[in-house]
């Protein structure tokens, strides 16, 4: 039997997949005061962060970031010799939708595991982080027993909630931690790694690895849920003539419901909830639960019919066709307060708009690089007066508070035509009808 894991209040950690999660991780780990290295494969990642520059927006998160490694407590590194020696190992290496297949892609995650077990050489816990198919922390568990000498190395899953935006707060004040473990050993090594948050009163479920592992999914797709559900509504609303604001509002009001996520328009994106959803859907269909399955899928198609939507919304202010005319849109990336542009519904209108022979003229506070790199053929603008230049129709796809809060007097002098359509129901309708613009919602 492997000798009893001391759990000392300062950790050695280390945190393996430096993207969105492995940064913000290890820097909260650091944060925490724990020694951290932070261990990915692509050295241009590794040599941006180890000069404190980020590669993603986040708020707040850059500011940490520097002040962990001038304090000595995090550095980062492309080996994974570097972090054989640390306490206890974070897996937070992305888990993207398989090509061709609504799953989600486990290699990183398999070799994550399986290189980690190879080279500690003392009692430790391997724990993942990264959102994966509930049975994987078993197989993980197997490949390291197989692996690992002694049976010295644990296995444990702790799913990430963090939102994109918030995710400083997030990782440092979380609503909940889940540790799915196997021995009081683990339990003890993951409540010593966490103790200033669980002092804090965070609430500490324990759980068997699949409960673990199920967490993060279900919520996400509980959460997209209500998206659909409300856009869906929105349907019924236009059929009948009832207003979806009112309703939200109405039904907010309902304790047991609640107003947050009930928010009608364009749908959501990025790389969590419509991954997620998918993911979720392929375990339902390969457990051979069809009726499950084909309720989770309703989510998905209905957030993708609002994409269509809003596109038959700007053709019908456009005169029916979207060709040889010059649109603005404003918003790139799937929600505010973040440059990341995964399966953005707004950028995925843009484009299709494009494609249908409109002049697209795109900007973003943040995320314009991000889609310049996927989409060049699209316009950029620096500035929304600039973006809205001579166009016959403005299309607000990100609801940004810097769009939500603009005077329509700014844009009435240089745009060529007053249509504007509202994506995310964020605009004041009497506001922009009052300035002489047709506005659709």
């Amino acid at each position: 039997m492997p000798r009893p894991l001391e759990a000392p209040d300062r950790l050695r950690v280390s945190v393996v997949g430096t993207g969105y999660l492995g940064t913000t991780h290890a820097v909260s780990m650091a944060q925490l005061g724990h020694d951290v290295v932070a261990m990915d494969i692509e050295q241009e990642k590794i040599a941006m962060l180890s000069e404190c520059e980020l590669p993603f927006f986040e708020p707040g998160l850059a500011e940490l970031l520097r002040k962990c490694v001038e304090a000595g407590r995090l550095r980062f590194t492309t080996s994974y010799d570097d972090v054989s020696e640390a306490d206890i190992h974070f897996v937070c290496v992305g888990t993207p939708q398989l090509h061709g297949s609504f799953n989600a892609d486990l290699r990183l995650v398999e070799t994550a595991f399986t290189e980690l077990a190879r080279r500690v050489t003392r009692p430790t816990v391997i724990v993942g982080k990264s959102t994966v198919p509930a049975g994987t922390a078993r197989r993980m568990a197997d490949a390291v027993r197989r692996q690992a000498a002694d049976g010295q190395v644990e296995v444990a899953w702790n799913p990430e909630f963090l939102r994109e935006g918030h995710a400083v707060e997030d990782a440092l004040r979380p609503d909940r931690l889940i540790f799915g473990v196997r021995s009081p050993r683990a339990e003890r090594l993951l409540r010593a790694v966490y103790r200033p948050i669980i002092e804090g009163g965070c609430p500490v479920m324990v759980t068997d690895y699949a409960t673990a592992e199920l967490v993060k999914v279900s919520a996400n797709t509980f959460l997209a849920m209500k998206i659909s559900f409300i856009n869906a509504m929105a349907q019924i609303c236009e059929a009948t003539g009832a207003a979806v604001l009112p309703l939200a509002e109405a039904l907010g009001y309902d304790d047991r419901i609640g107003r947050r996520f009930l928010s009608p328009g364009l749908g959501f994106g990025g790389g969590c909830l419509p991954k997620d959803v998918r993911a979720l859907y392929a375990c339902a269909t390969d457990l051979g639960l069809d009726d499950v399955a084909t309720f989770i899928r309703q989510i998905d198609v209905i957030n993708l019919s609002r994409r269509d939507r809003t596109l038959t919304l700007g053709r019908e202010l456009l005169g029916g066709s979207y060709a040889r005319k010059r649109v603005c849109v404003l918003g790139a990336a799937f929600k505010p307060n973040t440059d990341d542009v995964r399966d953005s519904p707004a950028l995925a209108v843009a484009v299709a708009a494009h494609r249908e022979g409109a002049q697209v003229v795109m900007h973003d506070p943040v995320a314009m690089n991000s889609a310049r790199r996927i989409h060049p053929e699209i316009e950029y603008a620096d500035t929304v007066v600039t973006a809205a230049r001579e166009v016959d129709l403005v299309m607000l796809l990100t609801d940004w508070t810097d769009f939500e809060d603009m005077d329509p007097a700014l844009l009435s002098g240089v745009v060529r035509s007053r249509n504007v359509l509202d994506g995310r129901n964020v605009l004041t309708p009497e506001r922009w009808r009052s300035a002489g613009w047709t506005y659709r919602a």
